[in-house]
């Protein structure tokens, strides 16, 4: 819970470290034995355009149960924003961190009195269940949230398991014990096109949710048991009052009645793509209404799921921003299959695998270092996701760009499916056939969709015969490179020749007069006039959701030819410098929301930029990296719920964070090297699935002491700016002796 004395307790710690490291001393501190979930603030990204939810789920689990403000606006695509003050309900399914909104489905509401679920609803004022609410009167921690309905003096209490949802309302003394469902419930481009509401029992309710919205078909079927008997149901039809135990239209609703003795009412909610039957057989079995017990299962289970990497600073502040952004990192991908395997395809059909199958797939986003940091917290959950992603390509011929429930929504550009499989291949990761992986990997690259037609004949795509031309050819040629690397490992020699060329589509698209990327016509003539500060959203301008100064640095499989391009190491770095000084003046229209966290032009607030610090070791001058890296660590996050300065994006935002931290970045996933930057901790420990561990020492360390003076890896000199994940892989200790002026000899050789 945030309280408006909070900012000082988080600064004074900070302060007091920052005395007693003056002069480069190593401050001596002895570690609080306290639970890493203790550290967790779920708020933080609930403001600001972070647009993260704060309510309960596991670890990659199926259901996300989370309060509903009822507002259809784009700080509210989680269906939640802190700066909101009334709640319409708690629905079972969300979105951490995304830039469009859908999902809020199976809506729950308590009340204590009967609610008029015929009247009409054209705005949010018009919820006959709203609720005002006060953030004194809300808590959430992992795999918990707690909510106090002031309108209708029921206290909400929320946790889940990996499949199940749990309720917990606590009404007022003598007062209506009530539910309401709403089926017709709906935010931002989410729209019912049919649903269904049964009372099973006494104890027992089902039915399904069917709608079109951003996943063109999502299909929702869920069972509901409450610990407590129904003794009346009113069931509404289109907003008509029906009698019987079931309805069916395209907007349906109910409302539930239970004795006022005792006061607390629980309920466990289990979800499926599938079929009533699979909802029925995900909701837990042990489900005996203990909620203290899952409240306290959950916990256990993020603290587990949180001890993947571990830190070691006297500055609790830093303690809290990692530990939230780790869990961010945890909450997507999202578990689809039921219990029994099965899950739903978008053309409605039901496949059974023995795998456990994953949607909520941000590849734009979590190809740059959220794919990258599973493959070393959860390499079993990498796997998966490629088996998920190949169980697509069966489906519709090529391999997903952005998956949600099931249903591709072709957001974004580029086809970044293929470096997180060809990542995880050149990483060793087991349990999926890399044949067929390819075979994927190629028939996705070869298609003529999504502009590819356009690239594969002018070796560049036409800013007249494709919006955001630019991006699409920086992006596809990068995905080019990625299959070529993996043809070569497979003995595919012609394919390998094949898209090694097309991966070099981005030297057509450099002007150096301008020292940009730029649009070109069919004929070769530059689109004109140009503004490198231009935006526009998407359409009708040659970048994605930003200018040429964001988009002009992706190359990140040739970074020492993009280096020459520009005639060399120093025009290149006083380029790179320019854009962290340039003035952040945008110019275009509709720029604002995507363009955020800006540092002169650089905007860590959307991905295209995640990579830029990392530059400045390409080109010899690893001190800036590490002055530049600091200042976004610094910047750029916050304990605050506007803590994040752009959307999460299913992790991306804060996987930037738990590398950078750490003092790595994996600039190149498939290249399988991470750059160094500047640790913030005295001590970082991943803990490795293989039983090794990983160590990340930075002596000296503090806020003045940003710059790395020298390191060993293992007892022995280390002087290069990047570290292989073979490397990591085999345990060890990296150790850095951090000062305040750059060292300008280390690090300097540059390491192909």
């Amino acid at each position: 819970m945030f309280k408006k004395f909070s900012f000082f307790f988080f600064v004074l710690p900070f302060i007091l470290v920052s005395c007693k490291q003056q002069n480069g001393k190593t401050n001596d501190f002895q570690e609080p034995a306290k639970k890493l979930t203790s550290y967790v603030d779920p708020f933080i990204g609930t403001g600001g355009h972070g647009h993260t939810y704060p309510g309960a789920s596991t670890p990659f689990g199926m259901v996300q149960v989370s309060p509903d403000n009822g507002v259809s606006g784009w700080d509210w695509c989680s269906g939640y924003h802190y700066s909101d003050s009334l709640v319409a309900g708690f629905s079972h399914l969300h979105l951490s961190g995304t830039g469009i909104g859908d999902l809020a489905d199976i809506l729950f509401m308590p009340v204590n009195e009967k609610i008029d679920l015929t009247k009409e609803v054209k705005e949010r004022e018009d919820i006959p269940y709203l609720s005002k609410y006060s953030h004194i009167d809300e808590t959430a921690t992992p795999g918990y949230y707690q909510l106090f309905l002031e309108d209708f003096d029921v206290n909400v209490e929320l946790s889940a398991s990996q499949r199940t949802a749990y309720h917990k309302y606590t009404f007022g003394e003598g007062e209506e014990k009530s539910v309401v469902i709403d089926l017709g419930f709906a935010i931002n481009w989410d729209e019912p096109t049919e649903t269904s509401i049964k009372v099973e029992d006494e104890y027992t309710i089902s039915g399904y949710r069917h709608s079109t919205g951003w996943a063109n078909n999502q299909k929702v079927f869920f069972v509901a048991k409450f610990s407590t008997p129904i003794i009346k149901s009113e069931l509404f039809s289109g907003g008509k009052a029906a009698s019987g135990t079931q309805v069916s239209n395209k907007k349906t609703s109910a409302q539930l009645y239970f004795e006022k003795d005792p006061k607390e009412l629980q309920v466990a909610v289990a979800l499926s793509s599938v079929s009533l039957k699979n909802a029925k057989e995900n909701l837990d079995g042990d489900a005996n209404f203990n909620f203290n017990d899952t409240r306290k299962q959950a916990n256990q289970t993020w603290e587990k799921a949180l001890s993947d990497i571990t830190v070691e600073t006297p500055t609790d502040s830093l303690k809290t921003i990692f530990y939230s952004a780790l869990y961010h990192t945890k909450l997507a991908p999202v578990i689809f299959s039921d219990k029994n395997g099965e899950f739903r395809l978008q053309n409605d059909s039901i496949v059974q695998k023995d795998f456990t199958a994953y949607s909520t797939l941000s590849l734009w986003d979590t190809f740059r270092a959220q794919n990258p940091l599973l493959t070393i917290t959860n390499p079993d959950i990498t796997s998966d996701i490629i088996n998920s992603m190949l169980v697509y390509y069966e489906e519709s011929g090529s391999l997903p760009v952005w998956t949600l429930y099931g249903n591709e929504t072709n957001t974004m550009t580029g086809y970044h499916s293929v470096p997180v499989i060809a990542e995880a291949y050149f990483k060793g990761i087991k349990g999926f056939d890399a044949e067929k992986a390819y075979e994927a990997l190629k028939a996705t690259m070869m298609q003529n969709d999504r502009n590819l037609k356009e690239l594969k004949e002018y070796g560049y795509i036409p800013f007249n015969l494709g919006d955001e031309s630019v991006t699409k050819t920086l992006e596809y040629a990068y995905n080019d490179w990625c299959v070529a690397q993996m043809a070569e490992a497979l003995g595919k020699q012609e394919d390998y020749e094949y898209f090694s060329e097309r991966a070099k589509a981005y030297k057509e698209l450099f002007d150096p007069e301008t020292g940009f990327m730029r649009g070109k016509s069919p004929e070769g003539k530059w689109n004109t006039p140009f503004d490198p500060k231009h935006s526009n959203h998407r359409v009708d301008t040659d970048y994605t959701e930003g200018n040429a100064w964001q988009h002009s640095w992706f190359v990140l499989h040739e970074p020492q030819d993009l280096i020459e391009l520009h005639g060399g190491a120093k025009p290149f770095t006083a380029k790179l410098e320019q854009l962290f000084t340039e003035s952040s003046e945008i110019t275009g229209d509709n720029t604002s929301a995507d363009i955020s966290g800006l540092i002169g032009q650089y905007a860590h607030g959307n991905e295209p930029s995640h990579h830029i610090a990392y530059l400045f070791n390409k080109a010899g001058q690893p001190w800036r990296t590490q002055f530049w890296v600091r200042e976004i660590l610094k910047t750029q996050y916050s304990t605050q719920p506007d803590g994040l300065s752009g959307n999460e994006d299913a992790g991306q935002m804060s996987a930037w964070y738990v590398f950078s931290s750490m003092g790595l970045y994996p600039f190149n996933p498939v290249s399988t090297e991470y750059e160094i930057g500047s640790p913030i901790f005295e001590k970082s420990t991943i803990k490795l699935k293989n039983g090794n561990s990983f160590k990340i020492i930075a002596n000296k360390v503090s806020e003045e002491n940003i710059y790395i003076q020298s390191a060993t890896l293992n007892g022995k000199d280390f002087n290069q700016t990047s570290i292989s994940h073979k490397t990591l892989l085999e345990g060890g200790e990296l150790v850095f002796e951090m000062g305040s002026t750059p060292n300008k000899d280390w690090g300097v050789k540059h390491k192909d």
